[in-house]
């Protein structure tokens, strides 16, 4: 009995011993493998960061030092923020910021109709249930830089004023995003339908998305000339064979936006064709059964479905937009004099005249702005896209 007893007590401790250090091994080896996933995808990461962060940063003491070049090769000094200074306060202001001219009644109805929208926004927010501390420090920061940039827009384009690149940059964005979606849009929503040839019309829709940038600005070049161009016999027919694209301000800028829309809105159109391919037609043909006209079966059913992809889209389109400068450098080259340059074009017309610095400088200006409105778009469609679907 007794060596029953003891083979049974010696088994019961080597088996508890055993459990035991399965439960100690099990851990670590979850561990290691935890680890080994980290070992393993670390170079890419590492790669990644080397190829953006340290860009970003140097970039970044650039644009508060002055670059200047000498036998021995080149010299930084660093100057503080007097590049930005320069740019927002000094000489380069005006090419910058543009000049504001004086208020008329449109103005004055236009911004205050603005602040007025911001200030509703703000009391609404004050007035919801979820208000906190930072979310009321955030919605101040951004109306006011919103009211900024709604004056400086106003005040140097619908007066006597003269816009600066940063606006000039801002025009593109607007006006050529707006275009192209709603066009997009409606080529989607013609595709989907069952009309003759609409295969091969999606294939048409696609091809100016195919022309590098630098081709299509010299397409429109072509088609803008009134002199020799291939569609100088229209001009001769309408009598504009003596009229200049290039002379006038925003006859200049219209041309740069058109050949923006041309070139870009196939993006967006394929897009929203294939969000609109994929909707689940039993809830469309429930509708068609229950009484909806097309209006009401887009506004209530197609509209809201395919608002993910239009929030994503038109935020990339949106990142994109103001890079652009293809366009009036091949196109107008900026001109007459800077109405079409774009802070993309500025940065580049300032670094070609060794202005090192500040070009970096517009190209964090660049940075700020692209960062506020993409974050501001996202925190503004964010709640209403969840809301909608």
């Amino acid at each position: 009995m007794e060596e029953e007893d003891l083979s049974k007590v010696s088994g019961y401790v080597s088996t508890r011993g055993f459990r035991l250090a399965a439960s100690t091994w099990r851990p670590l080896g979850a561990r290691l493998d935890r680890v080994a996933g980290a070992v393993f995808i670390l170079p890419a990461v590492v790669v990644i960061l080397g190829f953006s962060i340290f860009p970003l940063l140097a970039s970044l003491y650039v644009s508060v030092s002055r670059l200047s070049f000498n036998e021995g090769g080149v010299d930084l000094k660093f100057v503080g923020l007097d590049n930005y200074a320069k740019l927002i306060v000094g000489i380069d202001r005006v090419h910058l910021l543009g000049l504001a001219g004086p208020a008329t009644p449109l103005s004055i109805a236009v911004l205050l109709a603005g602040y007025g929208l911001l200030a509703f926004a703000l009391y609404r927010y004050v007035r919801s249930g979820d208000r906190t501390a930072v979310g009321m420090f955030g919605r101040v920061f951004v109306a006011v830089v919103a009211g900024g940039l709604l004056w400086l827009l106003v005040t140097t384009i619908m007066t006597s004023g003269r816009p600066g690149t940063l606006v000039v940059t801002m025009v593109y964005v607007g006006v050529d995003v707006t275009v192209q979606y709603l066009l997009a849009l409606g080529l989607a929503l013609l595709a989907v339908q069952h009309l003759p040839g609409r295969r091969f019309f999606r294939v048409v829709f696609l091809l100016p998305m195919m022309i590098t940038p630098v081709g299509v600005a010299y397409l429109f070049r072509m088609l803008t000339d009134t002199d020799k161009g291939p569609l100088y016999p229209l001009w001769a027919h309408f009598g504009l064979t003596d009229v200049s694209w290039v002379t006038n301000p925003w006859g200049a800028r219209l041309a740069v936006m058109i050949g923006d829309v041309w070139q870009w809105t196939p993006f967006i159109f394929i897009v929203l064709l294939a969000a609109i391919e994929t909707l689940p037609h039993e809830l469309v043909e429930a509708a068609v059964v229950d009484g909806a006209n097309r209006l009401q079966v887009f506004w209530r059913i197609t509209f809201p479905l395919i608002l993910p992809a239009t929030s994503t889209v038109v935020l990339i389109r949106l990142i994109e937009g103001f890079k652009i400068i293809d366009l009036p450098n091949v196109l107008t080259n900026g001109g007459p004099g800077t109405a079409t340059e774009s802070l993309t074009l500025h940065a580049y017309t300032i670094w070609r005249a060794l202005d090192i610095g500040g070009s970096a400088a517009v190209a964090y200006i660049l940075l700020i702005l692209v960062t506020f409105i993409g974050v501001s778009y996202v925190n503004l469609f964010r709640r209403r896209v969840t809301a909608m679907t």
